[in-house]
């Protein structure tokens, strides 16, 4: 152990320090422990490449991935099992499928590397407000990661869960994403029905009423309002809204599980159907997809 470094403090490798990546670097230094991040973009990144990276940590060595699913996240395991040692873990911390946590684990494991999936939730407000996490993994694996994701967490009993296996992380990551498509679906079409009546002549301040004593309450709620204070009949944005492929994956999950999912489904499919016409409801949803985690908006034309 480095001298005057407290038992409780370890030192992680972040990849990807992007617009989550970035402030969980922060969160995690705030807690008092030693991250080294990696980024293509060099004004960010902490060292020049992967291999410096892996060489800066004392091993047994813990790197947190946090890149786009799918190739970016393959390539970036890919490297790392060839740099990385027996003992090493690596933590998926993006939005993978869960499918191919398994398929990382497998490989990993022939070298004698753990894999430990994490969802992660908490969007450009994590850094203040700290991020729920998921995670999926074998024990021992998880209780040496343990001390970051205390880190990351919010304060208090909630916003952390060992819920299983590899692939339980970001399994459960993406069933709250469906249900997230489906709130905010619902208050989309709340606004649209309110918006199109001649009795109702102040939305924003009705939305407003809601946030206390109601029991549609809610974050998403409240970020509606903040959205409709910036504009307020949403009339800066085109009725456009991008799906980030979770919302795909709960109804495909929920196919081959026999599991009725009505109203996530027809949240998925309304965001289709955005692409078509200059949706109401999807300025809405555009708005709120800003507010929670900074996603690009369309302007109206």
């Amino acid at each position: 152990m480095t001298p005057g470094k407290r038992a409780t403090d370890m030192q992680l490798g972040l990849i990807g320090l992007g617009k989550m990546g970035g402030n969980m670097r922060e969160r995690i230094r705030r807690a008092g422990h030693t991250v080294i991040g990696y980024d293509r973009n060099p004004d960010v990144s902490d060292v020049a490449s992967l291999a410096e990276l892996v060489d800066r940590l004392e091993g047994p060595r813990v790197v947190w991935v946090m890149v786009p699913a799918g190739a970016a996240t393959q390539s970036t395991v890919d490297e790392l099992k060839d740099l990385l040692s027996e003992g090493d873990i690596v933590v998926d911390g993006g939005n993978s499928r869960w499918t191919d946590d398994e398929k990382h684990a497998e490989e990993l494991k022939a070298k004698g590397i753990g894999f430990v999936d994490c969802g992660v939730s908490g969007g450009v407000w994590g850094l203040e407000n700290g991020y729920a996490l998921m995670v999926g993994g074998a024990d021992e694996h998880v209780a040496r990661v343990k001390p970051v994701f205390d880190a990351l967490k919010p304060e208090g009993d909630f916003g952390y869960v060992h819920a299983g296996k590899v692939g339980a992380g970001h399994f459960s990551k993406m069933v709250h994403n469906g249900i997230e498509y489906a709130m905010m679906q619902a208050y989309a079409e709340g606004w649209e029905l309110l918006e199109a009546v001649d009795s109702v002549t102040d939305v924003r301040e009705v939305f407003r009423s809601w946030q206390e004593g109601t029991v549609i309450r809610s974050w998403l709620l409240d970020l509606a309002v903040n959205a409709l204070d910036d504009d307020e009949h949403l009339q800066k944005l085109r009725g456009f809204a991008q799906d980030s492929g979770e919302g795909r994956w709960t109804v495909e999950a929920a196919i081959d599980n026999a599991v009725p999912l009505p109203a996530i489904t027809a949240s998925l499919f309304a965001r289709f159907a955005s692409r078509q016409d200059d949706s109401p409801q999807m300025k809405m949803i555009a708005a709120l997809r800003n507010q929670f985690g900074g996603h690009a908006v369309e302007s109206a034309k």
